[in-house]
């Protein structure tokens, strides 16, 4: 529970950068999350935030970082194409 009250305190600052224009709106920590190890490693980094906020967020613990593939499913896209993956109605009966 420390850890999850702490996160959203790490958030609220970030949201408080924002909101001081210390980060742009369209550009920052919370818009570009997840980052992936592909970005964060990458030669150049783009973004006005430091590098190291975008890999290891407040309390994250650097030996047990779970780096993930991608960046973000879109949602939005899926609800507009349901593709549904589960067995027939007919497999179902006895």
């Amino acid at each position: 529970m420390d850890r999850f009250c702490d996160a959203m305190i790490a958030i609220r600052a970030e949201i408080d950068k924002v909101g001081s224009g210390q980060w742009p709106a369209g550009d920052n920590p919370l818009v570009n999350a997840p980052h992936t190890a592909a970005m964060v490693s990458a030669d150049e980094w783009p973004h006005p935030y430091p590098r190291s906020v975008g890999g290891y967020p407040a309390g994250v613990d650097r030996a047990g970082k779970y780096w993930p593939p991608v960046r973000r499913v879109d949602g939005a896209y899926g609800d507009r194409n349901l593709v549904c993956s589960c067995p027939a109605p007919e497999a179902f009966e006895d």
